[in-house]
């Protein structure tokens, strides 16, 4: 897996192995009648979450127990002091909840001097993509590079929404509604940000935006996108700062003209 890709770095083997772990436990829940709980608002889990999540874990425990967990489900939310695992056991709940076979496992590690490492995988399509920093981004075992879009009129745009159903969602659909008076050739949601962040890295999507992520949803695919050529930042133009966050990815040539277009009102 991954030739072409120098794959020497103990990080990128770790995060590699640890997917692998979660993408087994979540093909066996996949079929299965599943309970499914609240978290907040429309935010839901299942034991599948937690059962990738210690999986993915302990495959990095083994090999790096003093580094810091970042993940959704059982360890801090906030960034560790030092090098640091952030991970989202399964983005895609609600695909996986209702038996669409698009969700993945995101896997990133950090070093002091920002993400290092990212692999995402999708156990069911099989679809693996990698980044390290320097090195640039593969999707199984090929190299990608975001599109060469120059025009929003050629752009086909991802995005996503959060769990809130108020201010936050109406101003998606307003975001949406002046990216489509730019006469952009489609929007798309599919409910991945993690895999939404990757096929923009491999030229699928011109640009990507939400206005709510945690960094387990974004820093994996924020690292592949940025190793492919592309830039993200937050929805305002502004760094990342690996909390919780807006987000803005694109291939680097419309990103300042997706800035202005999505530009939250003051209420959202």
């Amino acid at each position: 897996m991954f030739e072409k890709m120098r794959t020497d770095s103990p990080q990128l083997k770790t995060a590699i192995e640890a997917a692998n772990a979660a993408g087994r436990v979540l093909s066996r829940f996949f079929d299965q009648k599943l309970d499914f709980r609240i978290k907040s608002g429309n935010e839901i889990v299942s034991d599948a979450d937690f059962a990738a999540e210690t999986a993915a874990i302990d495959v990095i425990r083994r090999q790096f127990p003093d580094h810091g967990i970042l993940s959704e489900e059982t360890h801090q939310h906030t960034r560790p002091i030092g090098p640091a695992w952030v991970i989202d056991p399964l983005d895609g709940t609600t695909n996986f909840a209702h038996h669409i076979p698009h969700f993945a496992v995101s896997i990133a590690f950090m070093d002091n001097d920002g993400l290092y490492s990212a692999v995402v995988h999708n156990p069911i399509s099989q679809d693996w993509f990698a980044a390290e920093r320097g090195r640039g981004a593969f999707h199984n075992d090929r190299p990608v590079m975001v599109s060469s879009t120059a025009a929003l009129s050629d752009a086909l745009i991802a995005t996503g929404f959060y769990y809130d159903r108020g201010a936050m969602m109406r101003g998606t659909l307003k975001a949406i509604e002046r990216l489509f008076d730019c006469h952009i050739r489609g929007i798309r949601r599919n409910g991945v940000a993690s895999l939404d962040l990757c096929w923009l890295g491999c030229g699928r999507f011109d640009g990507y935006f939400e206005y709510r992520l945690g960094p387990w949803d974004y820093a994996a695919g924020a690292l592949f996108v940025a190793e492919a050529g592309g830039r993200v930042t937050d929805d305002k133009g502004d760094d990342l700062s690996f909390g919780h966050s807006g987000v803005l990815a694109s291939n680097g040539r419309l990103h300042d003209v997706l800035i202005n277009k999505i530009e939250r009102q003051n209420h959202v």
